[in-house]
Parts: structure tokens; sequence; C-alpha cells
């Protein structure tokens, strides 16, 4: 039986990786990239596309070699020992804005970007694992899945919720402010990561293959409860990466900015804020809710509904800022959806590798958990892809002057088309995701 401590130590790894490094990413890089760094909007489709390219590669042999690896700390745990400060570092050079002209920051932003996803997998890909070699428990599973999954929603409620008054203290250019942010959020994410591979302990031996060879990755396309996983898992990241790529957005141009209600101020961390602690909540409760239906497959099924259903609901809120507090009890209408999915998706990606050790002889645990880290970067990084390419077919434009001055023009008469686009990229969009997101849950065969 795990101690609390060790409880705790799982969840302060996906604190920093989910609830700080991945959360910035996934939620200000779009904005970010156009607004302030000063990217057009095709080279930030570009680079989060060529991103995912180099993690279909990166991730599964990442999850090959930390099935591999041999040390005095484990099989896992010294990913997460050795990596965290690399982690921290990079993070905070991404989010730092050199003074050089578009070719200048472009070099820079693809550099840094590839060596964040690079790092982002050496960290993210073993700490999932690790969750198949702590515990042969199924229920301390799903707590330490749950406790992973509150702390990275509680991780995220204080790193969202704290952003613009954090910004306000730094003062100067939102430039300088996203730097100082990046080295202090940087800073945190490596301490955290880091406590987590001195808290957890690995309890089990994988059964290790005698050399390396391709064989397990060829398995993977012979698993059907992989197959299905892996897109249900795309399609959770596909839904959440609409809603934060195009959140910033959607405060800014279709709200007007900033709404301050009694003192709260009210700008895009702070409105996905609420969703992060509703999450937190019902992330806790998830093991209680599965119990209730009875499997894992059934109360993901009753998740997925509750975000389409929401989602739509979105879409016909008027686009005012007097409709603020509506929006923000949809978005914890939905959150409640994602808070008792997403423990689930890991408990389940730890069915997936018992299932594939019994099946095929030999642990396959880093590899499979590899292809959830994927498909979360696929799922978020393509969606944010998306999100600027649509934004610039329906007129947003965005890009450096030979001055090296971000600059961002939208004709007034593409201004409706917009709108429209970024509010339909936040509800319908992710209801369709979830939708399929369902319906593949639906067909998934282990029936946990």
């Amino acid at each position: 039986m795990a101690k609390f401590s060790e409880k705790i130590g799982y969840a302060l790894g996906d604190a920093a990786a989910g609830g700080i490094t991945w959360k910035v990413m996934s939620i200000a890089f779009p904005l970010f990239f156009t607004n302030i760094f000063g990217l057009t909007v095709a080279d930030t489709a570009t680079l989060m596309l060529l991103a995912r390219m180099f993690d279909v590669v990166t991730d599964p042999l990442m999850g090959s070699l930390a099935d591999r690896t041999q040390s005095r700390w484990g099989t896992y745990r010294p990913w997460l020992i050795f990596g965290a400060v690399p982690l921290g570092l990079v993070f905070a050079l991404l989010l730092y804005t050199p003074e050089l002209g578009p070719v200048g920051k472009r070099i820079w932003a693809y550099s840094l970007y590839l060596l964040m996803m690079a790092v982002y997998t050496a960290v993210n890909v073993p700490y999932g694992s690790l969750l198949g070699v702590m515990t042969d428990d199924d229920n301390e599973k799903n707590q330490f899945s749950s406790y992973r999954m509150v702390g990275a929603y509680a991780m995220g409620f204080i790193t969202l919720l704290s952003f613009p008054y954090l910004q306000k203290m730094v003062g100067g250019s939102e430039a300088h402010q996203y730097a100082v942010l990046g080295a202090a959020l940087g800073a945190v994410a490596a301490a955290m990561t880091l406590a987590c591979g001195l808290l957890t302990k690995e309890r089990l031996k994988p059964v290790r293959a005698e050399k390396f060879s391709f064989r397990p990755f060829a398995d993977l396309f012979k698993n059907k409860p992989w197959i299905y996983l892996t897109l249900i898992g795309i399609c959770s990241n596909f839904f959440n990466g609409f809603r934060y790529a195009v959140a910033g957005y959607m405060l800014t141009y279709c709200l007007g900015g900033e709404v301050t209600v009694s003192g709260l101020i009210i700008n895009y961390t702070v409105f996905m804020t609420f969703g992060e602690v509703t999450c937190m909540i019902f992330g806790g409760l998830s093991p209680a809710f599965t119990k209730m239906v009875g499997t894992k497959k059934k109360a993901f099924m009753w998740a997925a509904a509750i975000c389409a259903i929401t989602s739509v609901l979105f879409f016909f809120i008027p686009m005012d800022p007097a409709f603020i507090w509506v929006m923000v009890a949809v978005v914890i209408l939905t959150s409640i959806g994602i808070g008792l999915y997403s423990p689930l998706l890991w408990s389940m990606y730890a069915d997936v590798a018992d299932y594939a050790t019994e099946k095929n002889g030999t642990s396959s645990t880093g590899l499979i958990f590899s292809s959830g880290t994927m498909s979360q970067k696929f799922g978020s990084a393509i969606s944010g892809a998306l999100v600027a390419l649509l934004l610039g077919v329906v007129g947003f434009v965005s890009g450096t002057n030979a001055e090296g001055e971000t600059v961002v023009t939208i004709a007034d008469a593409d201004m409706p088309a917009v709108k429209n686009m970024i509010w339909m990229l936040f509800s319908l969009f992710p209801a369709i995701i979830a939708g399929l997101m369902l319906l593949l849950v639906k067909l998934y065969p282990i029936k946990k």
C-alpha cells in the first residue's frame, strides 16, 4: 500500500507538466506567438504541425528507451530526476522574446519549441509509465491517477488565476511580463518534477525484452484496445486544445479584452480557471463516480456526453460581456465532464499496458504510455495549428515588421467573420469532437 506522501509526490509530477508547462503552452502560446512574440499565423500553425511530426518519432522511441533503462533509481524515475532542470530552463527560454527580426524570431521559436517538445517527452513519458510499476492493484491505480489529475488541475488553477495579477506585479511590456513569469514558473516546474522523482517508488519490475526490437511497435497496431484508446486520447486533447487555444482570442476580440466584475479581473487565463477548479474537484470524485456507474467505460461515456451537450449550449450564449457569468457557468458544466474522464484515460492506459504484457509476454508500458503523451501533444498542437489557420483564413493577420515590432491587423469588414470563427472554435468544433469521442469509447473493447 502506497503512502500518502507518495501519492502527493506523484501528483507533483503532473502539477509541473500538466498544471504549469503544458497548461501555459496550450492556453497562452497561440496568442503569445501571434500577438506578443510576432510570428505570422502561418508560421504559428506550421510550427505546431512540425512539432507533431517530430513527436510521432520521438514519443514512441522515448517509451521504448525508458522501458529498457536500468539504474540505481529504477527504470522511469531517473528521467524525472535528471530531466527536471532542462524542462524548466527550456520552458523559460521559450517565453522570452528576443530583439530579432522576422527570420531571427522564426529560428528562435522553431528551435526552442522543438527542444521543449523533446525535453517534455523525455520527462513526461517516463512519468506516465510510472503508474504501471508503482502498484498492480487496480483500485490503487485509479487513486494514483486521480491524485495526478487533481495535482494537474489544482496547479493549473493557481497558474491561470494568478497570471494576470502577476503580470501587473511584474509590469513593463507584455513581452517582459511573459519572460519573467516564464523564468519563475519554469523554476517551480523543475522543483516539482524533481520532487516527484525522489518521492515515488517503483515496486514492480518490468518484464524486459532481451534486446531492442521493432516488434513492440508492430504489436501496438495489433492491439485493438490501444488503437481505440489512442484515438480517444487524441479526441480528448483535441477537445481541450480548441478551447484553450482560442480562449485568449475570445476574450480579446469577442468580449473586448479583460472583463472586471466586482474587482475580479477576468482575462482569458482567469476565465479558464473556473474550469480548472471544477476539473480538480470532479477529478477527485472520478473513482467514486466510476464505482457508482459500474465501469470506466460507462463513466467515460457519461463524461463525453456532458462535454458534447454543454459545448453546443455555449454557442447560443450572446457574444456580450454582460453574459460573462452565463459563459462561466457553462464552462463549469463542461469541466465536470472533463474532470470525470481525465483520470480514467490514464488508468485505462495502464489496463491496455497490462493487456499487452499478458498477450505479448514482455512489458511495453513505457511505449504504451508514450502514445498517451503523444496523443496529448498531437491533439493540443493540431487544434492550436487549426485555430491559427482558420483565423488566418477569415482575415486575422499577424507578424513582425522590419523594426522587430509585433503587428496584428484585422480589417473592419473581416471582424464579424473573425469573431464568429472564434466563437465556433470554442463551442461547436469541440462539441463535434466530444461526439466522436463518445462513439469511440462505446467501441472500446476493455470493459473494466
